[in-house]
This record gives structure tokens, C-alpha cells and sequence, in this order.
């Protein structure tokens, strides 16, 4: 049984942050899950995707964002307590269908949960999303804590059938990936089908409809600002005359810092958990009560703004400040320390830093970027076209783990944007130059997003070439499902889109089906999709060797080893692949016995044919 399936109420668990959601929505009687699975929030649907194995709660792995939420939303009108996640950019896909979804309602509890990523660790910019609650109109909760993060998220599903609207749950990296103990609630049944009543003068969403919807929204807004006046997270903690206005991780910086400078009794911190809207009689209470205003929040001055406005708004005159004391700015994490020496110096607290260890001695540790693994298959991938193409092309590629294609000595990615540009783009680029496009795209992310630029690049007649690494899994998010997989092995029955059919469908003439370890033939079929006068498809299918090794089918051949009598030293192995397998002893190279997967790429690019089995 799934451990957040333990129907013991009052028991203790540590849970990582995800877990914690998870659980919280399981206890509010959540029926209806999708996502697409984006880091930080891939453990939350993990946990769904097993939990549905075993219960009626209705899962899936949807093909984008915005199916997902689409998908959801017909759940949540008929009466299905939904919840659909995503990272931050995600909600960018989502975001056609949540605006208008803002404006129609649901009919169950919807929770949407948005994980941003501060300091952009798996992601391509760190983006704010507590700007689409303002945008779209609708309610943001943000917990502090593993215990906030499951009790909150049952509230939020309460909140949202309420108001009849979807509730933003936002969490940070930091909070998703946390590990802490949380107090268990009880286990609520799942509803396993619902009801629609038909009402197209509120669902279907044409001008004249939505010009009375968007007034029904605005009057729910001033009902969730009612309801974020009283809410349990939303709170003054402590009577001193210096104010802290935080929010999310940052509470527990503050906290800390204002025990740690043995100022308590001089603080009063406003703790924003239902953050928008925000509490203005709340506000007005805590800006009565303090002299100064310092707000502690991670990424935009978003609540900070708020409060000037309000402060203006009310008459009151008070400094607040945020953005630019001490070395709180727009980029990036705080830290607990950041934040301890902002509070001391804003409120002229005397603070000696602690002294750092003296570190002078020691040398540096060496870099350590992040790698294809041993054996990936785009590495093969990656040799052939450049091989073929040589340094002169261009090279657009995509979100995923081929997005490491950009490090040497691959050297092979010149342009990312977002999930699917680099189909889109190729035809921007082979318009405008006269250089060959190469352009790399992974079998999830086409399905993602990549099916349109190529529709678009086949009706525009466009010329470039497109490779499709297909490894038979979202690999760079934990190996979820797509619906290019075959998901047997996973105990779960899901029809499998065959991906040569589907290029073929959208108009492609010229498509290639390879097998990159084998490096020869990679090469002619590179060749001849280059010479293709036209948009030509190449699709690179090998398993992901990690994802094959959990599912029972990983690679059997026996790891290679360097001949040392033979080897001659032109490291092209090393110089061409740079597989992490490999490594020089002294003058010497050597393959790790350890990590190689038995792959051959290596042996069949070494010009002594140095490289051979081990016995």
C-alpha cells in the first residue's frame, strides 16, 4: 500500500513537500488529477500515478499544460474534486484556458498548483507567479511548511468550491523539496463520477456570456478578499513597533533571523498565507500598529507594491522598503543569513556576522556540470550530425535532457526558448540565413509542443532538418509517461501514439527511423535528411538507459575497456564524446567498468579500434 494511503489520523510522517500536497489532497476527497510534470513539482503527480494503481482516483499524464487543465476543468465543472499541477512556466501553456476558466467557474474544488523556481535550478527563467492570481482574478495560497503544505492544500479545494473558482496554490523549490513531519488528517472516499447540467449561457464562453461572467468574477473577488481577512494563515504574529511582511520559505528566514538577533518583543511579522487578495483591513491593522515596514519576499516587490498602495490609499505615512535592503533583490533564493543581516540593518539592529571559515588553504572543488549519462543516446545522436554537418550549422534545440547538448565538447545547441521552439524557430532561421538547421527536439517535448511548428513548417514549405530524440520517456522529470510510450512495463494500459505515423500525418515526405548506437548508418541517414530539399524528420529512438534499467530492460552487452598496446592517444573518444565513463589515468585513457552501459559508440569512433569488449 502507498504510504500516503495510511488512514491513521493523528499519526506523524515525514514527508517531503510534494508528498505533503499530495496527501493534503487525498484528505479533501480529491477524485481528479492531471499534470504535465515539470521540476519542482514532478513528485506531486508521481505520487498520483501510483496511488491511482491502487484506488478509483482517476489519473493522468496529460500531453501538455494546457490539456491538463482543460482536461481538469471538464472534471471540476461536473462535479470532481480536481487538482492539476505544474511548474511555473507551465502555467504559461495554461494560461489561455485559466483566464477564461476564472471567468466560468467550476462546480467541484479545483486546485491548480504552480511550483516556481527561484534561482532557476531546472528551469529556463524564474518567473513570479503570483502575478497570474492578479492577472487572472483568481485566489493564491501560499504555505510556509510541510505541515502548511498538506493542511493548506485541503483548505484550498474548501476555498474553491466555495467561491465556485480554480485556487492557485503556489510553492517555491525550496518547499517542494523540503523534508518535514507532518500530523495526518483523515482519509475522505473518492467520488468516482460526477454530473453535468448543461448550462451554455455560463459555459460557453462568447462575448456575451463572459461580459456577465467577468462581472460575477469581480464580485468573487470581493468575496475571497472577505474571506482573506480571516484566515488562519493570514496573520500578525507578535506587538512590536518594527513590521515584517513575508510570505512562502521566506517566513522561516524571518523567524529565525528575528530570533537569532533576540528581537522578538521589538517585531511584528505579518504572515501572508492567503496572498492574494490581499487582507487589506489586515494590513491596516499592521501598519496602525508599526513604525517601519520591512517586506522579506522572494523574486518581484509584488507584496511590496501592494502595501505602498495601500499605505497610500489609507493616508497612512510609512517607510516600506524591500528590494534593495541589504542584499535583498530581484534574482534569485534568499538565504537564512541574507535575511537575518537585511533585518539588522534596516532596523539599525547592532550584528556581527558570523565569521566564515577561513577556507584559504583548501583548493577550490571542481566543477561538476551537469552531464549526459553514461551511454544517453543523444550523445551518440549528437556525433553523427556533427560529424556530418560539421561546426557550420545551426542548431535549435529544446527543454529537456538534450538541452546538455549545449556543453562542450558536444557544442551543439545555439537557441532555446521554451518547450517546442526549436521547431518554430528552425523555420525563422532557415528563412532568414542561408545555413544549414539542424534542430534537436525530445519525444515528450514534441508531443508537448513540437506537432504544431512542424504542421507550420510543413505548410510553409520550410527547409531543415529535425531530429526527434526519442529515449521512450519523459527522462529529465523522473521518467514519466507520454503518449509515445509504451507503458506496460509501468502496470498501465495506455493506447501508444506511434511517432513515425504521427510525423508522416503531419505532411512530412523524408523521415528516418535510426538506431543511434549504431554510428555508420546514423551518419548516411543524417546525410541524406540534409540533402532533402524540404523539411526532413530525423527520429533517433533508443531507451533511456536509466529508465531501462527500472523497468527491467536494461542494455545486456558487456562494458568496453582501452586496449592500451593499441591506443594511440588521439582521444577522440574523449575529445569527440566525452562520455562520463571515461577518464585519464596519467597519459592514459580508461573506461570506468562501473558506468559504462556497453554502448560501442566509442569503439566504433576509435581509429585503432582500440576499444574492445572486456571479457
Amino acid at each position: 500500500m502507498h504510504k500516503l494511503l495510511t488512514d491513521s489520523p493523528g499519526m506523524e510522517m515525514l514527508l517531503l513537500g510534494n508528498e505533503a500536497i499530495a496527501r493534503g489532497a487525498l484528505e479533501a476527497g480529491l477524485s481528479f488529477a492531471t499534470c504535465y510534470p515539470g521540476t519542482p513539482s514532478s513528485e506531486i503527480p508521481e505520487q498520483f500515478f501510483r496511488i491511482s494503481q491502487e484506488t478509483d482516483l482517476c489519473f493522468e499524464y496529460s500531453t501538455n499544460e494546457k490539456v491538463a487543465l482543460e482536461v481538469g476543468a471538464g472534471a471540476a465543472v461536473s462535479g470532481l474534486r480536481t487538482m492539476v499541477t505544474m511548474k511555473h512556466v507551465g502555467l504559461n501553456v495554461a494560461a489561455d484556458p485559466l483566464m477564461t476558466l476564472a471567468y466560468s467557474g467550476v462546480k467541484a474544488g479545483m486546485v491548480i498548483v504552480t511550483a516556481d523556481d527561484p534561482y532557476l535550478f531546472s528551469s529556463q527563467n524564474e518567473q513570479d507567479n503570483r502575478y497570474y492570481a492578479r492577472l487572472s482574478g483568481l485566489p493564491m495560497l501560499e504555505p510556509t511548511n510541510t505541515q502548511e503544505m498538506k493542511d493548506i492544500t485541503k483548505m484550498a479545494f474548501e476555498l474553491s468550491e466555495e467561491l465556485e473558482l480554480p485556487v492557485l496554490l503556489r510553492t517555491t523549490t525550496r518547499l517542494n523539496h523540503v523534508r518535514g513531519k507532518v500530523t495526518l488528517g483523515e482519509l475522505q472516499p473518492i467520488k468516482t463520477k460526477g454530473e453535468f447540467k448543461k448550462n451554455p449561457f455560463h459555459f460557453v464562453a462568447i462575448p456575451a456570456v463572459s461580459r456577465k461572467l467577468h462581472k460575477l468574477l469581480l464580485e468573487k473577488f470581493d468575496q475571497a478578499s472577505e474571506k482573506s481577512e480571516n484566515w488562519p494563515e493570514n496573520k500578525i504574529i507578535g506587538s512590536g513597533k518594527w513590521g515584517i511582511v513575508t510570505n512562502g520559505v521566506s517566513f522561516n528566514y524571518v523567524s529565525d533571523a528575528v530570533s537569532d538577533l533576540g528581537i522578538q518583543d521589538q517585531v511584528s511579522i505579518l504572515k501572508a498565507g492567503f496572498s492574494w487578495p490581499l487582507p487589506k483591513g489586515l494590513i491596516k491593522q499592521f501598519l496602525e500598529q508599526v513604525d517601519k515596514v520591512l517586506v522579506v519576499e522572494e523574486l518581484e516587490p509584488i507584496m511590496e507594491n501592494d502595501l505602498r498602495a495601500i499605505a497610500q490609499e489609507l493616508g497612512i505615512l510609512k517607510s516600506i522598503k524591500g528590494k534593495g535592503v541589504g542584499k535583498l533583490s530581484r534574482l534569485f533564493e534568499y538565504d537564512p543569513g541574507m535575511v537575518r543581516d537585511a533585518i539588522a540593518k534596516y532596523f539599525e539592529v547592532p550584528y556581527e556576522p558570523p565569521k566564515t571559515v577561513d577556507l584559504s588553504g583548501i583548493p577550490e572543488l571542481p566543477n561538476r556540470p551537469p552531464n549526459l549519462c553514461p551511454g544517453c543516446p543523444h550523445r551518440a545522436t549528437y556525433h553523427a550530425v556533427k560529424e556530418v554537418c560539421g561546426e557550420d550549422a545551426i542548431h535549435p534545440t529544446d527543454i529537456g535532457c538534450y538541452t546538455l547538448g549545449v556543453l562542450p565538447p558536444i557544442s551543439m545547441a545555439d537557441y532555446l526558448i521554451c518547450m517546442g521552439s526549436s521547431v518554430s524557430s528552425s523555420c525563422g532561421f532557415a528563412e532568414a540565413t542561408d545555413k544549414k538547421v539542424v534542430s534537436f527536439i525530445g519525444d515528450s517535448t514534441f508531443f508537448h509542443s513540437g506537432i504544431t511548428g512542424l504542421v507550420n513548417a510543413v505548410h510553409n514549405n520550410h527547409k531543415f532538418t529535425l531530429v526527434i530524440l526519442d529515449n521512450g520517456t519523459t527522462a529529465m522529470t523522473g521518467h514519466q509517461p507520454h503518449p509515445g510510450v509504451d507503458t506496460t512495463p509501468m502496470g498501465v494500459q495506455r493506447t501508444q501514439i506511434d511517432l513515425e505515423e504521427l510525423v508522416r500525418g503531419c505532411g512530412v515526405k523524408d523521415v528516418h527511423v535510426v538506431k543511434p548506437f549504431k554510428v555508420k548508418k546514423t551518419k548516411e541517414a543524417v546525410k541524406a535528411a540534409m540533402e532533402y530539399d524540404g523539411i526532413s524528420v530525423i527520429i533517433s529512438r533508443e531507451i533511456c538507459p536509466l529508465f531501462a534499467k527500472a523497468i527491467g530492460k536494461a542494455r545486456k552487452a558487456k562494458p568496453f575497456h582501452v586496449n592500451p598496446d593499441k591506443c594511440k592517444n588521439h582521444r577522440d573518444c574523449i575529445n569527440k564524446i566525452a562520455c562520463p565513463a571515461m577518464y585519464l589515468e596519467g597519459e592514459q585513457v580508461m573506461i570506468n567498468q562501473n558506468l559504462c552501459i556497453g554502448c560501442a559508440v566509442c569503439a566504433q569512433i576509435c581509429p585503432e579500434n582500440a576499444i574492445l569488449p572486456s571479457k
